[in-house]
């Protein structure tokens, strides 16, 4: 997806890819309108427009792809040996932060049961490693990193508490939609021939892995190949149109953890016409030779 931008930006379109390290960042620009479109975590979407901030969510990033990590050697085995332990987590405003108040409710534990901090995702690995804290709850490919470098075991993958758990979401500023829904769309309808693509197999996966570590996470392609092919269905691609269902849960796990004052209704902060309009997208047509997906 960040090549086709990428691409469409030198064809003098509006897209033009910037990488943020963490969250509150990407938040502040949208706020500034310094960005009209971001990837973010969901429940900070959510709070952002409950708050007046004129965005709305209108595709998913990914379904899956995040995990609470412990120390390989660590004596942590269950949820409920948590009990005392730190977390990292990227946000308060996050799916990973409640990922882990579910699986501690389904274990009979109160969230205040351990103690969370806020962590740039870069960072949690190294501190994972010098035990600076007990476990992390992040998405790909941090997992992987702590996995590949020995110093880290997953606890539990997010699917293992929430089905069809989803953490990243696309969001657009209102103005954004209100004067140009045609590229909006046509940002939507790129993302989803991008999910449909590195959905079909392995090949374009290690594909993938290669081009964009090289290219522009600036991480060794090795270790984005371990997150997308170790498990294919560790993190997916498709089926990321937003649903009501999905969203309830979060927005009540937000209201529940004091995230949220009160309720908001899925209309209020979606619009799903973009997903709609992207419902018969194909995967792209490319070749590692290939200098244009079609």
């Amino acid at each position: 997806m960040t090549d086709y931008i990428a691409r469409h930006s030198e064809a003098g379109s509006i897209f033009i890819p910037k990488k943020f390290q963490g969250f509150p960042e990407i938040k502040e620009a949208l706020i500034a309108d310094k960005i009209q479109a971001a990837f973010m975590v969901a429940p900070m979407a959510i709070a952002l427009r409950s708050q007046g901030v004129p965005l709305k969510i209108v595709y998913l990033g990914h379904r899956y792809g995040s995990a609470v990590v412990v120390g390989a050697n660590s004596p942590i085995r269950s949820v409920r040996d948590l009990a005392g332990k730190t977390v990292a987590i990227p946000t308060r405003f996050s799916d990973e932060h409640l990922i882990v108040v579910r699986a501690l409710e389904r274990s009979g534990l109160q969230r205040s049961a351990v103690k969370f901090v806020e962590m740039a995702p870069p960072d949690v690995a190294s501190a994972l490693a010098v035990k600076a804290i007990d476990a992390f709850s992040m998405g790909e490919p941090f997992p992987s990193q702590a996995e590949m470098g020995g110093y880290g075991r997953i606890l539990f993958k997010a699917a293992d508490y929430w089905p069809d758990y989803m953490s990243c979401v696309v969001v657009v500023r209102q103005d954004m939609i209100d004067h140009h829904p045609a590229e909006v769309q046509l940002l939507v309808d790129g993302i989803a021939r991008s999910g449909l693509w590195l959905d079909e197999g392995r090949p374009h996966r290690d594909f993938a892995a290669d081009f964009v570590g090289r290219r522009y996470y600036n991480q060794p392609p090795a270790l984005l190949r371990w997150a997308l092919t170790k498990d294919l269905q560790r993190v997916t691609y498709s089926r990321l149109a937003p649903r009501k269902g999905d969203f309830d849960l979060v927005r009540d796990l937000m209201v529940e953890t004091g995230l949220l004052k009160q309720p908001i209704e899925f209309k209020e902060y979606t619009d799903t016409r973009f997903a709609d309009g992207a419902g018969r997208a194909t995967p792209w047509k490319f070749d590692a030779d290939d200098q244009v997906a079609h």
